[in-house]
């Protein structure tokens, strides 16, 4: 095994203080037990400021989980992170659309997270929880995190695939 190779995924949202940092901390939870130091798990906002953190409700939500989200610190989606990612999972419809604005040569990585592993580009949306509930944040959580395990073994397999290949 390459002990250097991390598979990297990230999450896509617009602001990236609500669903694409909860979507970040129910993987971590999953993958730590499944893969521990093979992957890294990131998120980025289609419209986001850097450095603003998660909303108080998205990181209270991920504690359902136990899942610490209270040190992350907003970022703008760039070509710079579609670069480092090997697989992005965009939360609507609309944030694939911004992916592909960005670079369409790397639409390979590109999924919607309802979808995937299918590459449709259409379908159900994450529904935003900024402004909302409690209640209302951890519903959403929950949504995310049932798809987090849905895709678990899929992205498993892909962090194997990409971990144990020989080096060049």
């Amino acid at each position: 095994m390459n002990k250097d190779v991390k598979y990297v995924i990230m999450f896509v949202c617009t602001g990236n203080t609500c669903r694409s940092p909860m979507a970040e901390g129910a993987l971590r939870v999953l993958l730590e037990k499944e893969r521990p130091g093979q992957f890294e798990v990131i998120s980025s906002g289609t419209s986001a400021a850097d450095g603003f953190p998660a909303t108080e409700h998205a990181i209270e939500a991920s504690k359902l989980w136990k899942s610490d989200i209270s040190k992350h610190e907003s970022q703008a989606l760039t070509e710079e992170l579609i670069g480092k990612a090997d697989l992005i999972l965009a939360m609507t419809p609309n944030h694939y659309r911004q992916l592909m604005t960005i670079n369409p040569e790397a639409q390979s990585k590109y999924f919607l997270l309802r979808n995937f592993p299918d590459p449709d580009p259409f379908g159900a949306a994450v529904d935003d929880p900024i402004g909302q509930p409690l209640d209302y944040y951890k519903n959403t959580f929950l949504e995310i995190a049932e798809e987090a395990g849905r895709i678990l073994s899929e992205i498993v397999k892909r962090i194997d695939e990409t971990v144990d290949a020989p080096t060049k």
